[in-house]
């Protein structure tokens, strides 16, 4: 069974699928913020889209982090590394990529299980 959350014309937000949600790429809603916010913003929105798949955070497998510039880097995991469970840290990539919006200053998908 697949089931489908925030549907859209083009891509739902997250999908659940034997046993694991995947999570669409999320980005900030305030595209004005400093990296720290739009950081803040994404990880809300991955926090509330686990909550509606029904799990959270400690059974997160993967994140993929892109960032359109990598000096960003040391101050998202600054956001980063206060949200994610010590206890049980998901594996993880970041990459720079360039994003759809010049205003954006991060993207993340995640993988997690129920």
């Amino acid at each position: 069974m697949i089931t489908r959350f925030q549907v859209g014309s083009r891509m739902s937000q997250a999908v659940v699928c034997h046993g694991m949600v995947h999570i669409a790429g999320q980005v900030a809603n305030n595209r004005t913020g400093s990296i720290q916010e739009q950081t803040r913003d994404v990880l809300a929105k991955i926090d509330a889209l686990l909550e509606e798949a029904g799990t959270d955070k400690s059974k997160l497998v993967a994140v993929n982090v892109f960032l359109p510039h990598i000096t960003d880097f040391d101050a998202m995991n600054e956001v980063y590394d206060a949200w994610i469970d010590p206890a049980n840290p998901p594996a993880r990539a970041c990459t720079e990529a360039r994003l759809a919006d010049p205003d954006l200053r991060v993207e993340m998908t995640a993988l997690a299980a129920l």
